[in-house]
Parts: structure tokens; C-alpha cells; sequence
């Protein structure tokens, strides 16, 4: 059985900061990539960032320069920094483990909410 927990979020104000955290556990051979994505009601889920275990990283380009991903090397905690946060960053994030000969994993997502 293989669990994926987010951590992080919370209420912050336009410009401030959060860090967002990502915890995979259980019975996992490797996990290949870990993603963050966001979801605000009634719209598509989004990718906003994926580390890749060779080290490949991405982040979107609404994120760019605001967002960094990171992670431990076997990717079992996978981190998302998000500074200079604006207020259509609000939505409820989710992390996505991609796990070898077992497919992908999801968190039940943290609430972030970028209010004054």
C-alpha cells in the first residue's frame, strides 16, 4: 500500500510565502517523478511543477521564478516553495507520486489561499 500526504497549506497574504510538503510511504520499489498540481472548483487540474528522479525538473511558466520544486534523492518527501504568491495561486494543490511497476499516486491536496 503506498500513501501520499501533502502538507502546508494556509491562509497567507499576496506576496508572502508557503512551503508545501509532500511525504511518500509504504511499499514503494521507486518512485520515477513526483508533481505538484492545482485545482480551484470547476476547472482543470494544473501542473505546476515535476522533479524527476535523473534530476529533470519543470515548473510552469505561471510559476517561474516564484516556485521551486525540490526533493529528497529517492523522492520520498518532495517539497513545493512558493514565494511572492499572488492571489490566483489559491487553489487546493495536490501531489502526484509516479511510482515504478505501480502507477501514479495522489494526495488528498492542502488548501492554499492567497488573501488580504
Amino acid at each position: 500500500q503506498v500513501q501520499v500526504v501533502e502538507s502546508g497549506g494556509d491562509l497567507v497574504q499576496p506576496g508572502g510565502s508557503l512551503r508545501l510538503s509532500c511525504v511518500v510511504s509504504g511499499s514503494v520499489t521507486s518512485v520515477l517523478v513526483v508533481g505538484w498540481y492545482r485545482q480551484n472548483p470547476g476547472t482543470q487540474r494544473e501542473l505546476v511543477a515535476m522533479l524527476a528522479d535523473d534530476g529533470d525538473i519543470y515548473h510552469a511558466d505561471s510559476v517561474k521564478g516564484r516556485f521551486t520544486i525540490s526533493g529528497d534523492n529517492a523522492l520520498r518527501m518532495a517539497y513545493l516553495q512558493m514565494n511572492n504568491l499572488k492571489s490566483e495561486d489559491t487553489a487546493v494543490y495536490y501531489c502526484q507520486a509516479v511510482i515504478r511497476d505501480l502507477g501514479d499516486y495522489w494526495g488528498q491536496g492542502t488548501q492554499v489561499t492567497v488573501s488580504s
